[in-house]
């Protein structure tokens, strides 16, 4: 029997596993309602295998936090029981005082950095059309007006470019099927 470990067995060990201590910490700080963390990571890694098999993963840290957050804000979700009474005073302070932690930006980081490669990789006119209209804002007759397209093209356009956007980011595990809304 032969104990060399697969490519894939040292990729999860030197790129995945060295991550868990800082994910539970970043789990625990971020979701203290959160009862079996443990379960969430083990989740989380087989969501990133399955994606790495798949070749969809450019940064194992990354989608591995990301994964991790997707899967406890699925959790929350599914809460049926919450209530606002269910906070503690306590808790209440807790939520208000705690900044983001290292792990926390690091990820928000990685996944900013995701998201901009996805609206680069954009075709040039559907990446100035969503640019101006989500990032600086004009009213779609003011693109239309600057770009000296119809309003129509920008209405399209925005909905290519956001669709293309939420589709990259799926891919590069900051987005699981069912986390947005206009789904």
């Amino acid at each position: 029997m032969n104990s060399e470990p697969t490519d894939q067995g040292r990729w999860f060990t030197e790129e995945v596993q060295v991550h868990e201590s800082s994910l539970k910490g970043y789990l625990r700080g971020s979701f203290p309602w959160l009862q079996d963390v443990d379960d969430v990571i083990q989740e989380s890694y087989m969501r990133l295998l399955r994606a790495n098999g798949e070749g969809a993963v450019r940064s194992a840290k990354s989608f591995l936090f990301a994964t991790a957050r997707n899967i406890a804000l699925d959790l929350f979700r599914r809460r049926r029981t919450f209530s606002p009474d269910a906070f503690t005073e306590n808790d209440a302070v807790y939520v208000l005082e705690q900044e983001p932690s290292a792990a926390e930006v690091a990820s928000l980081n990685q996944e900013l950095a995701i998201l901009a490669e996805a609206i680069r990789r954009l075709p040039e006119r559907c990446r100035q059309v969503l640019t101006l209209r989500r990032i600086y804002g004009l009213s779609q007759k003011e693109i239309a007006v600057q770009l000296g397209i119809t309003e129509n093209t920008v209405e399209a356009q925005v909905g290519i470019g956001l669709r293309r956007c939420r589709e990259y980011l799926r891919g590069h595990g900051v987005l699981m099927k069912g986390d947005d809304a206009n789904e």
